[in-house]
């Protein structure tokens, strides 16, 4: 929570992203999804359509990495569970499917240093961006990790960990 309240802006953001590297079950990102949704409830509660749409919209804007495959499916069941809790018992099926398939494509089985996938024939992770459209629509972008990271304007000299005082 501390670490949350120093980026509260971003995490109270619906469409903020955030992406844990290693993300095991799910600590760090189980309570990111949980701030955000508070955000749907206050903003969209009235509203069942935007409530569930923008709820939905919330969890796809969660990423995760992991190495180890156990942490990967706890992490997904986790992070479902908070997103079934909101929507109450009464929500139709077809939204635990959504969510699960967009938590099959956001919590990667991989290594975030490597940039690739942890399967026989290891792939560069890639991660969708997902936008709402309105009106129960969504669209998805693909984007390469290792690309992305790349494209930080960070060189040697002047890296995210080096403190230049600018």
């Amino acid at each position: 929570d501390a670490m949350l309240n120093l980026v509260a802006d971003e995490s109270d953001r619906i469409d903020s992203r955030f992406l844990e590297p290693a993300c095991g079950s799910g600590n760090f990102l189980v309570p990111v999804l949980k701030r955000k949704l508070t955000t749907v409830h206050n903003r969209y509660g009235k509203s069942d359509f935007e409530s569930k749409h923008r709820a939905l919209l919330a969890l796809m804007c969660i990423y995760g990495i992991e190495l180890l495959d156990d942490n990967v499916a706890e992490c997904r069941a986790n992070l479902g569970e908070v997103f079934a809790e909101f929507l109450g018992p009464a929500a139709e099926p077809e939204w635990s499917s959504a969510a699960m398939n967009v938590l099959a494509v956001n919590i990667v089985h991989g290594d975030a240093l490597s940039m690739t996938t942890r399967e026989i024939a290891p792939r560069p992770i890639t991660f969708p961006e997902w936008s709402y459209l309105g009106r129960g629509v969504y669209r998805r972008r693909d984007f390469r990790f290792d690309t992305l990271v790349k494209m930080s304007s960070f060189d040697v000299e002047d890296t995210l960990f080096s403190d230049l005082g600018k």
